[in-house]
């Protein structure tokens, strides 16, 4: 039976979304619209449907007609890729359209937004999906099944170091994302896959969080500081930014040039700002502490001007230890293949058992974006691979993992830890 999708939100998120669509699993799926605030971004997104794709060119329409478009199109499915603080307005509509909803993480990006999602869900009974592809990397799953086979006894403490280097780090330095009414910070739109590995990991959910955070590198402030700050405020055609490591240039590249150079006339948005401008109101410095649910307690750090891209982490427990890290390859959002962005260039897992031989586990290499975890939950979500059972992320485990970055962004506020039973009805 064919399943039909709209998407909304035509952006660099998308094309993951409608290349599975019209390629590998066009058997069992139909794209049947698109929907966005800019129309030159979805002119651009049919081009490369019907030229790059060989597909045949999909209805669009604007934002403010998202409510006809459910009407007319009548989707099973509706795939939210938009800027993370419209998210709740697609979902909830969708869902009380009747539609099941697939989502980008991450789901939203305060509790308020949070619990219209989880009572939209209760009242209509329809499905929403997180797209937490993290949790089908081979190197995720195999310290998963670990941990729930016992290798390291009860998991009493984790320590989770995630790196963003100074080209995918300061890519959120320059986007709508710099914004943190927009994104809700590195917290929330980034470490959402983080914590939410976490609560994978462990089976487990927060239950207090103290956190501290601060805007250390990028900004206007910070490069005054180092004597290094250069007045344009954007990056595309500048002269004096030619030589700048930290600039980009849409022109160079096409698919940036379609969805944002020449879509830019049409809204404004410029995806090319000056990571040491100002305006700059997300951290790029974070360090959370955790208290889940199970006792277990996380330390976690996140920076995004690391010389090298990627993660550590180390579960500790009544039996012994595990230890992964995972080199990353850097990538700018829509500047590459969806294929490479997050590839996994180097992993190591290691077992340390309480008395014995340490060990490296060996871990099976898989091709493509996120450690290998796209084309393994695109195949779940979209073909015929049968669902592995814990793996696929609904409202709640959307929810459980935006809580911690939402308790993080509050924690740096007041200087206090969160509840964060406090914040959901969950």
């Amino acid at each position: 039976m064919t399943k039909t999708y709209a998407l909304v939100g035509t952006g660099g998120r998308a094309r993951m979304f409608y290349e599975a669509i019209l390629g590998p699993h066009r058997e069992q799926s139909r794209l049947v619209a698109l929907c966005d605030t800019n129309q030159v971004r979805m002119d651009y997104t049919n081009k490369v449907i019907v030229g790059e794709l060989s597909g045949e060119a999909v209805p669009a329409y604007r934002a403010a007609d998202f409510a006809r478009m459910l009407q007319e199109c009548r989707p099973d499915t509706v795939i939210v890729t938009s800027i993370d603080r419209t998210h709740h307005q697609y979902i909830v509509a969708a869902l009380d359209a009747g539609c099941d909803v697939i989502t980008e993480k991450p789901m939203t990006t305060d509790r308020e937004k949070c619990q219209e999602i989880l009572d939209a869900v209760e009242r209509t009974g329809r499905s929403v999906r997180v797209t937490f592809n993290y949790r089908y990397a081979p190197h995720n799953a195999a310290l998963r099944e670990l941990v729930a086979a016992g290798a390291i006894g009860t998991v009493t403490s984790v320590h989770f170091e995630w790196l963003l280097d100074t080209r995918h780090g300061a890519d959120y330095f320059r986007r709508w994302h710099r914004d943190k009414r927009n994104s809700g910070g590195l917290m929330v739109h980034k470490s959402t896959h983080h914590f939410d590995l976490v609560n994978f990991w462990l089976g487990s959910r927060p239950d207090t969080v103290f956190a501290m955070g601060d805007l250390r590198f990028y900004g206007r402030a910070n490069a005054e500081e180092r004597g290094v700050f250069t007045p344009y405020t954007r990056t595309t055609n500048v002269e004096a930014a030619r030589n700048d490591p930290f600039a980009i240039s849409l022109t160079d590249n096409p698919v940036q040039q379609g969805l944002y150079w020449d879509a830019e006339k049409e809204d404004g948005y410029q995806r090319d700002q000056n990571v040491f401008g100002d305006g700059i109101s997300i951290e790029d410095t974070m360090s959370v502490m955790v208290r889940y649910r199970n006792k277990a307690v996380m330390t976690y750090s996140l920076y995004a001007y690391a010389p090298w891209e990627g993660f550590n982490v180390a579960l500790n427990g009544t039996a012994g230890r595990l230890e992964l890290t995972v080199h990353e390859n850097s990538y700018i959002n829509a500047g590459s293949s969806p294929d490479t962005e997050g590839a996994a260039k180097g992993v190591r897992l290691y077992h340390f058992p309480m008395h014995g031989e340490p060990r490296q586990i060996p871990i099976a290499h898989a091709e493509g974006g996120h450690g290998g975890g796209d084309k393994i939950m695109l195949e779940e979500i979209f073909g015929n691979a049968e669902p592995r059972p814990g793996y696929g992320a609904d409202h709640r485990d959307g929810a459980l993992s935006i809580l911690t970055g939402i308790a993080a962004n509050q924690s740096f506020a007041t200087g206090l830890p969160v509840d964060v039973k406090t914040l959901l009805r969950l």
